[in-house]
């Protein structure tokens, strides 16, 4: 992370998903929707380049793009940032199918299957938020547990039923 003195106002007071379509997602999917948007909303650290905060975040997809939409906290608009999916493609694919072996793993193996394919799963969320981070530099400036948990976010986005 870029070494930004952060202020108090840098952070996220509301997270949502724009989902033109509404998906139902299995309940496990719901939970780390629900998990993470919790999670981001309790600790986060979260500046736009050139704008005060804090920041409410519409997350979406429009054109094959993750879309950004800030929002100040009486709900106006501020910037949208976008950026191109093809380079989170494969992380997220890899992701899906750890977080598919994970959901198996505890229902049936031991304690320390469970483990090894959870910190696999850790591995790979660490990727996708260094990722996003990397991503966002220049416009947005995201801790690492912030940067995990939107990843999460964009995950989620990609299930389409």
């Amino acid at each position: 992370m870029s070494h930004v003195e952060l202020k108090d106002t840098d952070k996220l007071v509301d997270v949502r998903l724009d989902e033109k379509t509404l998906v139902r997602r299995r309940p496990e999917v719901e939970h780390e929707r629900a998990v993470a948007i919790f999670d981001l909303l309790e600790d986060n650290h979260f500046s736009v380049s050139g704008l005060d905060g804090p920041y409410r975040l519409v997350l979406g997809i429009e054109d094959n793009r993750l879309a950004m939409d800030l929002r100040d906290k009486d709900d106006n608009a501020l910037t949208k940032v976008t950026l191109p999916l093809s380079p989170f493609r494969t992380i997220v694919k890899d992701y899906f199918m750890i977080c598919e072996s994970y959901f198996s793993a505890i229902k049936t193996m031991t304690p320390s299957q469970i483990e090894a394919i959870d910190m696999g799963r850790r591995g790979l969320h660490n990727e996708g938020g260094g990722l996003l981070m990397d991503r966002l530099s220049g416009k947005i400036v995201v801790d690492h547990d912030t940067a995990r948990r939107l990843f999460t976010l964009i995950c989620v986005l990609h299930i389409r039923g």
